[in-house]
């Protein structure tokens, strides 16, 4: 899990780094933003598509951004990913005796 966290993390740091930010600004950038999204996704009771939808405004920047991921079919790269990582953890398992 963590893996898949910092790799997110580094393309937005890359992304941010691009449109001009530093280094620095870019990884704290990238950091306050992953540890706010956490904590309220603990605080809270409600699903993540809820939350995903509270901070995301009908033509907002979010939204925009939100629209170029669903076009090159993110989310779908991730649940492969994610179901290869468990392919993997079986096939290192082995035959059980």
């Amino acid at each position: 899990g963590p893996g898949y966290v910092f790799y997110w993390m580094e393309a937005l740091a890359k992304a941010a780094q691009e449109l001009g930010f530093n280094e620095s600004q870019a990884r704290q950038l990238v950091n306050h933003t992953f540890l706010g999204s956490a904590s309220l996704a603990v605080q809270s009771d409600e699903s993540l598509s809820t939350l995903r939808e509270r901070v995301t405004s009908k033509g907002g920047t979010t939204f925009a951004g939100l629209e170029a991921l669903r076009k090159h079919q993110v989310a779908d790269g991730i649940v492969e990913g994610a179901k290869a990582a468990y392919a993997r953890a079986i096939e290192l398992q082995g035959p059980k005796p």
